[in-house]
Parts: C-alpha cells; sequence; structure tokens
C-alpha cells in the first residue's frame, strides 16, 4: 500500500479514529498496531508477512535467551542463529541471482561458459529495513546495551509499525520499543503538526519527485538517443527526485506516527547543502548512517587501530552500504566512489585546511559555503549516476557524453518528455522546497504560521491541500510508487 495511494486515503483515516478508540488500554492498542501494520504489508503481498513473522519469532525468543544466558560461547550461538536468520532471508531474496551472475561472469573471463539460470525471486518490500531493525534489537542485547521485552505484542509491532515499515526511518529498540509501553493522549496541536509533515512528505513525492522522475527515465532508459547537456540534466533531476521521494516517505512516516502519539527519529537533514561528503552522510539517510556506524564500523575497529585501518573501515563501511541499497555492480561503485572520497576528506584534512587558509577561502564565508556547496553536490550526482544507471554499461555511457559536452540537438523542454510550463515549473518547485527547508530551519515556519488567525492558518493548509492533488495527479503519477520500496 502506497502513502500516495486512494487506498491509504481510506486506510489511515479508519486507522487513526480506531487506534485512539483503543489507545486507554495498552495491550489493546498495541494489538490493533499489530494488526494494522499486517494488513498494510500483506495489502501488497500478504505471502510474504510469514518473513516479518518468522523473524520476529526468532528475535524475541533469542533476545530473551542471550539476557539469561551467562556462557560467552552460547550467547555467540544465539547471535549468530539470529543473524542467520535474518540475514539469511535477506541474502537469498535480494543477493541469491546477483551471486549466481557474479560466479558466471568470473568463469567467462577464463573462457569458461558455464549454464546456470537465475532463480525468478520476488523481493519483498522493506526487507533491508525491517530486517536492519530487528537485527539490532538483539545486537544490542547481546551487548549488553538493552534490556529484552517480555511483551510480545509490543515487540511484534515494534519490527512491524507500518509508518516505516518498508523503507524507515530504520529505528533502534531502545528509542522506538519503549514507547509502545507508553499511553498517549489525544493532542490537537501534535496531530496538526503531523498532518502537515504528511502534506509536505505528499508534496515533495507527487509533485516535484514524480514529476522529476519523467525527464529521469527518459534520459536513463534512452543512453543512445541523448547526449551531455541532456544526462546533465537528467542527473541533477534524479538527484532531487531521490532525495524528495524518500525524504518525502521519511516525512510522511514521521507525520503519521506524530499523529498517533510516537516520535521517529529525522531521517535527513537538508543534505544538499553539505560542505563535504562526510557532512553529506552526517545528514543522509541518518538512520541507515548511524546504523552502519553502530554496528558495522565500530565493531572493524572503528577508528582505535591506526588511520589506516580506520580507512580501511571506513571504505568497508561505504561499500557494504553499496551492496545494501541494490545486488548490482552499479550500486557496489556508488558505494565505491563515496567510500573513497571520505577517506580522501579523512586522510588530507590537515593539508586542506592549510591550503584554504591559505588562499583565503573560508567555509563559514559566504563565497566560501557556496563553494563546497556546489563541489560536494556535483561529486554526489556523479556519484548518482551509477545508482540510478540500468547498467554498468550504461552508466559509462552517460559519463562519456556528459564530459563529451554534446548535444543531441533535441528541445530539453519538449524532447524530454515534459513541455516548457513543467519544466520550468519543476525548477520552480525544486528552488521553493530548497528555500523553504532552509528558511524554515532558521525561522520555524510552522511558529510563524501559528501566530496567524485560524482563517489565514486553515486557508493556508485548504490551499496545500488542493496544489497537492491537483499538480500530484495531473500527469497520472499520483500512485508511482516510491524508490526505496526497492530495497
Amino acid at each position: 500500500m502506497f502513502f500516495n495511494s486512494l487506498d491509504f486515503a481510506i486506510f489511515f483515516p479508519i486507522v487513526f479514529v480506531l487506534y485512539w478508540f483503543f489507545s486507554k488500554n495498552l495491550r489493546q492498542r498495541n494489538f490493533f498496531i499489530l494488526v494494522a501494520s499486517y494488513f498494510f504489508y500483506g495489502f501488497w503481498n500478504w505471502k510474504f508477512l510469514s518473513l516479518i513473522i518468522i523473524s520476529s519469532f526468532v528475535d524475541y525468543f533469542i533476545g530473551k535467551k542471550l539476557f539469561k544466558e551467562e556462557s560467552p560461547k552460547k550467547r555467540k550461538v544465539l547471535l549468530y542463529c539470529s543473524l542467520l536468520v535474518n540475514l539469511g532471508f535477506l541474502i537469498y531474496f535480494k543477493y541469491f541471482n546477483f551471486f549466481i551472475e557474479s560466479f558466471v561472469d568470473a568463469f567467462s573471463l577464463f573462457g569458461k561458459e558455464l549454464q546456470i539460470e537465475t532463480l525468478n525471486i520476488i523481493l519483498p518490500v522493506g526487507i533491508s529495513f525491517y530486517t536492519f531493525q530487528t537485527l539490532s534489537y538483539t545486537i544490542d542485547i547481546y551487548k549488553k546495551k538493552l534490556e529484552p521485552t517480555n511483551d510480545i505484542i509490543a515487540f511484534f509491532s515494534f519490527v512491524a509499525f507500518f509508518p516505516q515499515l518498508v523503507a524507515g526511518p530504520i529505528e533502534r529498540a531502545s528509542h522506538l520499543l519503549p514507547q509502545f509501553f507508553k499511553k498517549y493522549t489525544f493532542n490537537y496541536e501534535q496531530v496538526k503538526s503531523g498532518i502537515l509533515l504528511m502534506l509536505w512528505g505528499l508534496f515533495k513525492k507527487m509533485v516535484i519527485a514524480d514529476r522529476l522522475a519523467i525527464v529521469v527515465n527518459e534520459t536513463f532508459n534512452n543512453v543512445n538517443d541523448y547526449a551531455g547537456i541532456e544526462f546533465i540534466i537528467g542527473t541533477i533531476f534524479f538527484a532531487f527526485q531521490i532525495y524528495c521521494d524518500f525524504s518525502g516517505y521519511s516525512d510522511i512516516a514521521i507525520g503519521i506516527s506524530r499523529t498517533m502519539g510516537f516520535d521517529l527519529m529525522n531521517n535527513f537533514e537538508r543534505p544538499y547543502f553539505s560542505k563535504s561528503i562526510t557532512e553529506f552522510w552526517r545528514r543522509w539517510h541518518i538512520s541507515l548512517s548511524t546504523w552502519f556506524r553502530d554496528y558495522v564500523y565500530i565493531p572493524l575497529g572503528g577508528s582505535r587501530n591506526g588511520k589506516y585501518r580506520t580507512y580501511f573501515n571506513l571504505f568497508m563501511v561505504f561499500f557494504i552500504s553499496g551492496i545494501w541499497h541494490g545486488a548490482a555492480m552499479t550500486f557496489v561503485i556508488w558505494g565505491a566512489i563515496h567510500g573513497i572520497i571520505i577517506v580522501l576528506e579523512k586522510a588530507t584534512g590537515k593539508v586542506r585546511k592549510k591550503t584554504f587558509e591559505s588562499i583565503k577561502l573560508d567555509k563559514r564565508s559566504f563565497f566560501g559555503k557556496i563553494f563546497f556547496i556546489t563541489i560536494t553536490f556535483i561529486i554526489v550526482c556523479f556519484a548518482w549516476i551509477f545508482f540510478r544507471a540500468n547498467s554498468l554499461s550504461d552508466s559509462l555511457i552517460i559519463i562519456d557524453q556528459i564530459f563529451s559536452f554534446g548535444s543531441s540537438g533535441k528541445s530539453i523542454t519538449s524532447e524530454l518528455g515534459m513541455n516548457q510550463v513543467e519544466f520550468y515549473a519543476s525548477l520552480f518547485f525544486i528552488l521553493f522546497m530548497l528555500s523553504f527547508e532552509w528558511s524554515h530551519k532558521k525561522w520555524n515556519l510552522s511558529t510563524l504560521l501559528q501566530r496567524q488567525n485560524t482563517f489565514v492558518r486553515w486557508s493556508f493548509y485548504a490551499v496545500s491541500a488542493i496544489v497537492i492533488i491537483i499538480l500530484g495527479v495531473y500527469g497520472s503519477f499520483n500512485e508511482s510508487e516510491f524508490i526505496y520500496f526497492q530495497f
């Protein structure tokens, strides 16, 4: 079920009303959340509910056993059982065919053609997200940072919580699970804040991301028909498409949760205003970045074993992040690019600082901010080419065309699937979104709006909803899938 669908427009109001009806009794409320979450996920494909249920059962009982067990060897066995079940599902459904294809390609390099067919495997929506979420519960108990819960309904609800089930944010049990044991009272301001955040997320998804997808799909799916300028436009549009699509989903998820009294972590913090790739990853997909920091980077040794081991650990985090995003070489290269740049930034930090000081280029100055933000954005966009390209060969064609600085001679405002009005409207909405997020951070526009009279406030809400409906539905893109559903 998509957040931007008619089905969800019917589902959510019913769930919202019934949720507050059951809110006085914690067990009834949590059971209702669980049923609603399973219905939400099963609406897509009920058969894959079994995977969530199995993972939940395994980690619930292993968590209790881990807490009581004192033997280090037995505790490791229990942890490995959790890893085997959860990562086993993930590897089979997401990477099985990738391993077969890579195996066949490796033999073909030596002139040996293997006849091994791949399997017709459907990737369960959100498996990467809920797998990491439930794994963090078991790992934290193993590290004795968390005590297990004895309430199986609350735990199952934590794993399957429908607002963030299929595309995050990836919540830690230490933050989200205790919220299932709190009683909430209906708070008008909190509900209104949640609904406004949902509207903002829908605006980013339906009005910006889905419209930019027209140009992105046209250029990236027809790499032999276009040249440099068209691919530059397509790549920049993809940068904002994926941001508005994914951050839009996160905003909606956080907003839905807020209307129910729950608090989810912020997943994005204006990433395209970053002045380095290191800063970019502090602002982009924060829940995944911190997950890899705590469960991959630190266990590998972090920065405790010398600078070269630190560089290796940093690179491995982003290499694994690339694989997490998709079973294809394009994702591996995307992760490797970010890993290499992060390592270079770490290794050359002092030299770069002295160089910038010598030429009086200060990151805090207006010119310095613009310069470093632009350079960072260019690097991010270059890496996005591999992320979005349909194949490695396509990505190389696109890069070759971009650096040839050529043009296909086609009209940008008509041949790429948009007319002139739509093209410039898309640019306007991108600038509007960036301006809003920047100014909202500085002046908190919600507070400014709250100071206005009732008529002004509700006129703004009504106009916003109408704009989203009209512009979002226009072009029949109102039920398009969120990009991160494929992960």
